[in-house]
């Protein structure tokens, strides 16, 4: 039986952890009571959820440092001006929207990175982490639920993606094969072929996974096929689905130092919020160092 990772580990030796913020405070929201309150009878769901993750992640891996990358939904980016229907049709409530514009305060105040700026999502400061981490030569762990992060996974970088009941799969190139048929640096490729109805990206006429993983095992990418005389008709747009499915690692992401949890700060925000339990939580591990039980 493999031996536990010692407690004694320190941060600076583990991987850079890279969370999608939105991904996992929207799965809180609609998973955690709308009882849950915090000062003002304001929300306190999504922050409570998001927060038991955060630590969770970080008390199962122990990185040197932790990115957590968010949406800009006050105003939109350059795939929704270029393509209109993308993620049309959304609609968040104002509880959610409300506590979404908060959670980046928390995870400054835990002592992380976070990365947010018009014009970016979260996926793009997903992929610029992973991208800084590997030339630096370290690893990455990108925990998101939506499977377009599929495309970051390399050697080097890792997806934690959430399956059912609190399971997080690792997926990694051999994982995407198996369950697309294709490289992950053709993940933009497929989605642009095969369509992804949750961003409303129609994919190709009658293009499904299955055809799209044959296509792309015959060529190397979208472009190949275009010039190969395929889809001629439709190439400007499969490029558009191809350039709106790509995350872009030129977000302007902060330097990402190693870190040393501030859990009393986070402690004292926790507490601001009348969010006890978690402030608590926050306030144990700051006295031991260690992850405290789950706050309610």
């Amino acid at each position: 039986m493999p031996s536990r990772r010692p407690a004694s580990r320190t941060a600076r030796e583990g991987p850079l952890l890279v969370i999608d913020g939105d991904s996992f405070a929207h799965r809180a929201y609609h998973g955690v009571p709308k009882t849950v309150r915090r000062a003002g009878g304001k929300g306190g769901g999504a922050i409570i959820g998001f927060a038991n993750t955060l630590l969770k992640l970080y008390e199962a891996e122990r990185p040197r440092a932790l990115v957590v990358g968010w949406d800009t939904l006050s105003a939109p980016n350059w795939r929704v001006l270029e393509f209109p229907a993308y993620q049309s049709g959304r609609d968040f409530d104002d509880e959610l929207l409300e506590q979404l514009e908060i959670l980046p305060d928390f995870v400054r105040a835990c002592g992380f990175i976070t990365g947010k700026q018009a014009g970016y999502e979260a996926d793009d400061f997903l992929a610029a982490a992973a991208a800084a981490e590997e030339r630096r030569g370290g690893t990455a762990l990108v925990a998101s639920g939506d499977r377009d992060s599929f495309q970051l996974a390399s050697a080097a970088t890792t997806i934690l993606y959430p399956v059912k009941a609190g399971e997080i799969a690792r997926i990694g190139p051999r994982e995407v094969r198996e369950r697309y048929g294709v490289e992950p640096r053709q993940v933009p490729d497929f989605i642009a072929l095969r369509g992804d109805p949750s961003d409303r990206i129609p994919g190709a006429r009658g293009v499904g996974a299955q055809t799209a993983a044959s296509l792309l095992k015959r060529y190397p990418d979208l472009e190949a096929m275009i010039a190969d005389g395929r889809f001629e008709m439709h190439a400007d747009d499969l490029r558009l689905y191809r350039r709106i499915a790509a995350m872009d690692a030129s977000a302007p992401l902060p330097p990402v130092p190693d870190c040393t949890p501030t859990w009393n700060i986070a402690a004292d925000l926790a507490r601001e919020w009348e969010l006890n339990a978690l402030a608590d939580r926050l306030t144990q591990m700051a006295q031991t160092g260690e992850p405290a039980t789950r706050s309610r």
